[in-house]
Formats: C-alpha cells, sequence, structure tokens
C-alpha cells in the first residue's frame, strides 16, 4: 500500500512528465487545431470532396484522442495531489484508488509519448513486413517463421490487420520467404523500429546431438503508400510474370496461374503476391508493395533518420539489431539502444512495446 512520502515521489514525477509532454507539444495550439477542423464539418460543402473530409474526420479524431489523453493525466495527476493534501490534513483517502490511478497514468504516459514520437507523414501508414531467412537452411527458415508468429501475435495484441500477401514453406520447417500486411492506425511508426537483422542462440531442435546453434533471419518494413502520396510508375519500367501460387493460401491456390511477380527494371526491386483470389488482385497489391519500397527509397534519398531506419549495415546478415539467447542463459537484447529482457517467451509471445518505445525515443533524441 502506498503511504504519503511514496505518493509525494510519485506526484514529482509525474509532474515532470507532464512538463516533458508540454515541451513536446502546445497543448493550446492543438486544441485550436481540433476547433478549427470541427467548424469545417458543419460547412454546407463539407462532404462535396468526400476524400477530403475523410481525412479531416481521421485528423479530427486523431486530436481529439490527443486532447482527451492529454487532459486525463492531468486530471490524474491533480486527483493524486488533492490526496496528499488530504493525508496531510489526516483525512481519509482511498489508496486502492490512488494506486490503480498511479498504473492508469503510467500506462496513458507511455501512450501518449509514444503518439508524440510518432509524428512523421509517413508512420500513420499501415507497414509491409518482409521475412528472409539467412544461411543455415532448415536452422534459419524455422527462425524466420518464428519471426513471422512473433509479428503476428504482436498485431493481435494491438488489434491490427495481418495479411499474408506472399508465403513460401521451408524446405523442411520454416519459410523461405514471406510478406504480410500489418494493417492499423501507426502501424509502420511501430514496426519501423523493427528492420533489420535478427540473431537467435538456441539448442536446436533439429539437431539430434542437442547443439546450440546460431541463426539468422532478415525483418525488412515498408510503408504502404495511401492515395494521399502519389508514385508514379512508367509500365515500360516493369517486367510482370505469372506463376501458379504454391505454399499457405485458401481455396483456389494452386488452381490457375493466378501469382504474380513484379520487377521493377530501373531499381531491380522485385515483389510477389499470390494470395488474392484473382491475377489482377495479385497484381494490384504487388503494386502497392511496389510503391511502398519505392517510396521507402525516396524518404531515404530525403531524410537521413529513414537511412538510420534501414541502415545498410543492417541488411548484412552478421550485423544484427537484436538477439534472441535461449541458451546458456535468456536474455533478448537490441543492440542499437542496449534495452533487454530476460522474459524471451513473452517477447516471442508478440511483447515488443518496450523495445519499440527504447527505439523510437532514441531516434527522437539523435535528430
Amino acid at each position: 500500500m502506498l503511504n504519503l512520502d511514496e505518493l509525494k515521489k510519485i506526484s514529482a514525477s509525474f509532474e515532470t512528465e507532464i512538463d516533458k509532454i508540454n515541451q513536446s507539444i502546445d497543448i493550446v495550439k492543438t486544441k485550436k487545431e481540433l476547433k478549427d477542423l470541427e467548424d469545417l464539418t458543419i460547412r454546407p460543402d463539407f462532404w462535396s470532396d468526400n476524400d477530403k473530409a475523410q481525412k479531416i474526420i481521421s485528423e479530427i479524431n486523431e486530436l481529439k484522442d490527443l486532447v482527451s489523453d492529454y487532459n486525463r493525466l492531468i486530471d490524474i495527476y491533480e486527483t493524486i495531489d488533492l490526496s496528499i493534501e488530504l493525508l496531510n490534513e489526516s483525512e481519509k483517502v482511498d489508496l486502492n484508488e490512488i494506486e490503480r490511478l498511479v498504473k492508469e497514468f503510467e500506462r496513458l504516459s507511455k501512450t501518449y509519448t509514444l503518439k508524440l514520437l510518432l509524428n512523421e507523414e509517413y508512420d500513420k501508414f499501415n507497414a509491409i513486413i518482409e521475412f528472409h531467412p539467412g544461411a543455415g537452411g532448415t536452422e534459419s527458415q524455422d527462425w524466420a517463421e518464428m519471426l513471422f508468429r512473433m509479428y503476428k501475435r504482436y498485431a493481435d495484441k494491438k488489434s491490427y490487420g495481418f495479411k499474408v500477401l506472399d508465403y513460401l514453406d521451408g524446405d523442411e520447417a520454416g519459410l523461405k520467404s514471406a510478406t504480410v500486411l500489418v494493417s492499423g492506425k501507426y502501424a509502420y511508426g511501430y514496426l519501423k523500429a523493427e528492420s533489420g537483422v535478427h540473431r537467435l542462440v538456441r539448442i536446436s531442435p533439429f539437431d539430434s546431438s542437442g547443439r546450440r546453434h546460431t541463426s539468422f533471419a532478415s525483418v525488412k518494413v515498408y510503408p504502404e503508400i495511401d492515395d494521399s502520396i502519389e508514385i508514379d510508375i512508367d509500365e515500360n519500367d516493369l517486367r510482370i510474370d505469372t506463376y501458379r501460387s504454391s505454399g499457405k493460401g485458401g481455396q483456389g491456390v494452386n488452381t490457375t496461374d493466378s501469382a504474380i511477380r513484379i520487377t521493377h527494371l530501373p531499381t531491380n526491386i522485385v515483389v510477389t503476391c499470390q494470395n488474392e483470389r484473382s491475377q489482377i488482385q495479385n497484381r494490384e497489391t504487388a503494386l502497392k508493395v511496389l510503391k511502398g519500397k519505392l517510396y521507402n527509397l525516396e524518404l531515404e534519398k530525403k531524410h537521413e533518420e529513414i537511412a538510420k531506419f534501414h541502415d545498410s549495415k543492417l541488411n548484412a546478415f552478421g550485423s544484427q539489431i537484436r538477439s534472441y539467447v535461449f541458451h546458456p542463459y535468456t536474455m533478448v537484447k537490441d543492440h542499437r539502444t542496449n534495452f533487454e529482457t530476460g522474459n524471451g517467451d513473452k517477447v516471442l509471445d508478440g511483447d515488443l512495446d518496450d523495445f519499440i518505445f527504447a527505439y523510437l525515443a532514441m531516434m527522437k533524441n539523435e535528430l
């Protein structure tokens, strides 16, 4: 149970946290922006351009969330301050309720800080994730599938959509390659922290001698471009091949040459999609993936911080961004931020928020 001295320390730390937030956001300006946008919605011609109207509604909802969370943080801080005053006067205070409010403040504060860190235009987009095993055959292919499951569970925890666009089974286990679309608010903003090489150390389930193995797999994350950003692609720059779908999929897979492979000749970027119902749908999805990759190239040229997201040194197997060690001890450590945890199973179950938060905070400080 909390005592008076502990509450005073908590109040001081919460005041510091609110000061940090106030340095990052002008709440008065934010409230004015919200009111100005809401005023637009009552104009008679507001819905004359449906796409523009939807974007404004989306902005309003984001600003409402920001203001609402800020107000709630202030309410909790003031309630705790009032409780301290009451305790000083020997008045009765429900300390169980105060403990609940402290936990709520900590959760809200972390979420709020993450929102402030995700302030780039592309952070709001859906995310496209590619998985590629490193050298090592079955070991690395199994590791790539473990990462695939990890991000699936992360998406489930976030209530994000998780759609398989392309999947090629491994020779004996795991996967040879896979591409998925993670859809939801700020999916790319969060998952861009995961782009790079991931290293696994464990006792191999495929080694009858029970020896320790080290495996590598690459995770590449791109934004899914929406209609708000124009990416011009010359059809003459594309080579489009069709082939029979294989691997994971629903009814219709393996029955027609519906899978699509698109090669962008100027950059030699190759994208594939085979899990849609028709060749036309696969082509449209593959083009979206291609646009995301081309957009990412432009971001790398224009923004130095984006180059850090996809640092070429991290694309070489052996220069990992994170290590997952399960023998002779258990530890998951991010080599960019030095954040680590001893609960490896929890991480593989999709508990990635602390790693993502540490990375985004580091990137913000380096800008």
